[in-house]
């Protein structure tokens, strides 16, 4: 055996870990310890998703809810490393966001809906 002290998310831990040999027999394996995992994103149904292609701000929503867009308009900006990108509607249809002006998403997080 061999004795860790690992830290996750601030608190300390004492982990045991079990050397095995080629000629051990198998070892049961021990609890993992999870970091904290964010809730997944809603699920959506129906039409075309837009998802954030990097994480980022967003910084603006540049059509209302519930507007007729036409493909390739821009949707709304996405501040990523302080520079303004515009994400820009993959059909035509009606726009459901569901993200709101000020709000921090990861990659691919759904970011609308074109219904």
């Amino acid at each position: 055996m061999r004795n860790f002290k690992i830290t996750v998310n601030g608190k300390s831990y004492d982990v045991e870990v079990e050397e095995v040999g080629e000629s051990a027999p198998a070892a049961v394996a021990a609890p993992v310890v999870k970091a904290e995992s964010k809730p997944a994103p809603a699920a959506v149904s129906g039409g075309k998703k837009v998802v954030s292609p990097f994480p980022g701000l967003v910084k603006n929503l540049l059509v209302a809810e519930g507007a007729t867009v036409k493909k390739d308009q821009p949707l709304l900006v996405l501040e990523a490393m302080k520079m303004d990108n515009d994400i820009t509607s993959p059909a035509d249809g009606v726009v459901s966001f569901k993200v709101t002006k000020g709000m921090n998403v990861e990659s691919e997080s759904v970011l609308a809906v074109i219904g």
